[in-house]
């Protein structure tokens, strides 16, 4: 059984043929040139698709991309990056212009639904997804089955608040996950307190330009036992601790998988968040509490893209 699975990004349109077994068969990527227009685009993601089915026997596509999209997994609203993309209802959209099924998901739900069909989450019947990258993103595995919400947006746990006097990031309000374990923001959070140690290593190496310093340079500063990188990922680790009870405490759902360059850091990051649970989240949710990583890696959301497809036309 293969299916198609597609992940449309800002910069590149990857697709690959996939098998329910053997995982990634084939594979293709060609730069989106979201600039020239919608219409331009469906085109393009379609005839990316044509180039593999020539050759394979497929049920049905499955596509992941940015922004707000339907219940029914057809519709997306307002996708960063995609120029023209008001209300689309993508899926119709590449079903007539390949002649084959299509359905649609968030690229953060993409990555729950890789990691249930193909990586850690399958020992899972339920569990949380957090993508901890650029942003802070979320997918919600309960039964084995995507939870969607009533119109189609549950699962953005990036802007669940856990302190409104905290720092700005792209959320309306302040204080919010994403303010504290987005890429960019943990990035600036630690630029202020390496500025205030120039004795650390982490200040010379960086000061001349705090905006090169990523997440993975302090886990590796970590690793190498910088206590000033170690105690930036420790607090880190700690609003994460906060942001899982609120998640557990809601869902009643014990098991969560992360992934994403922020979650590299490992331990660093689980460890003081783990601390956090264990002290403060009710007696009764910790049975069964569980973090592990996910190591998809760049083949995540190809084979989330697949693993939407295999759920919505295999039967």
């Amino acid at each position: 059984m293969k299916v198609i699975g597609v992940d449309l990004g800002g910069t590149n349109i990857k697709a690959a043929v996939v098998d329910k077994d053997k995982g990634i068969i084939e594979r293709v990527t060609t730069p989106t040139q979201a600039n020239l227009g919608k219409e331009h685009l469906l085109d393009r993601i379609s005839e990316t698709i044509s180039s593999l089915v020539e050759t394979h026997d497929i049920i049905g596509i499955g596509m992941g991309l940015p922004g707000m999209v339907s219940k029914d997994q057809t519709t997306v609203n307002n996708p960063p990056n995609l120029p023209g993309w008001i209300s689309v209802n993508a899926a119709d959209e590449i079903r007539k212009r390949t002649g084959i099924d299509c359905k649609i998901e968030n690229d953060a739900n993409i990555a729950a639904l890789g990691s249930m069909h193909f990586g850690v989450g399958q020992k899972f019947d339920s569990f949380i997804m957090i993508t901890l990258g650029t942003g802070v993103g979320g997918g919600i595995i309960y039964e084995k089955k995507l939870f969607k919400g009533t119109e189609g947006m549950a699962g953005e746990l990036g802007h669940v608040i856990i302190d409104y006097h905290g720092p700005l990031s792209n959320s309306v309000t302040r204080g919010t996950v994403e303010a504290y374990l987005g890429q960019r923001f943990l990035s600036r959070f630690a630029a202020d307190l390496i500025s205030q140690n120039p004795s650390n290593p982490l200040y010379s190496k960086f000061a001349n330009d705090f905006d090169k310093l990523e997440p993975v340079d302090l886990t590796n500063a970590a690793k190498e036992g910088n206590e000033l990188a170690i105690e930036i990922l420790a607090k880190s680790g700690q609003r994460l601790g906060y942001a899982l009870i609120n998640y557990v405490h809601m869902m009643d759902i014990r098991k969560f998988v992360l992934s994403g360059g922020v979650s590299k850091a490992g331990d660093f990051l689980f460890e003081p968040a783990k601390q956090i649970v264990r002290k403060h989240m009710m007696e009764p949710f910790k049975k069964g509490f569980e973090i592990v990583y996910e190591d998809l890696g760049n083949d995540s959301a190809l084979l989330g893209a697949a693993g939407l497809a295999f759920d919505s036309f295999s039967n």
